[in-house]
């Protein structure tokens, strides 16, 4: 256990159902709501991150994933599983502080990485490029 997941330890953690959406309480009294979409676009697994820098794979269509359960790990993470069968990665609670305290500019550069790759967050959706 890494020195900062104990600083940054979870007090409390709810998943709202309907609107698919994490609530977390940290022990220095943040709290956030990150949706299961940000989430599952963002897991820390190999298969979305990669192995290293460069070898990160763009998730798309994760707009309506819904996460089944959530498993702890010790005393310093959680395992979220989506409906998608996504199940490989484990979020340490310094991660889901650091995705709490930087949503809107990791949310935004996901958004720009879709749109430059013609993709979307929807999984029934194709985005078609041209040029003028």
């Amino acid at each position: 256990m890494k020195p900062d997941d104990l600083e940054h330890s979870v007090d409390r953690i709810h998943y709202a159902r309907s609107q698919r959406t994490l609530d977390l309480t940290f022990s220095d009294g943040l709290t956030g709501s990150l949706t299961a979409e940000f989430l599952r676009v963002l897991s820390p697994s190999a298969e979305v991150r990669g192995h290293g820098p460069g070898q990160e794979v763009l998730q798309a269509g994760k707009s309506g994933v819904k996460i089944t359960a959530i498993n702890p790990v010790g005393h310093y993470a959680i395992q979220l599983v989506f409906d998608d069968g996504h199940d490989s990665g484990l979020y340490s609670w310094s991660y889901l502080y650091d995705l709490t305290c930087r949503q809107p500019e990791l949310w935004r550069d996901y958004i720009n990485r879709l749109h430059a790759a013609g993709l979307a967050r929807d999984a029934d959706t194709q985005v078609l490029m041209f040029q003028p």
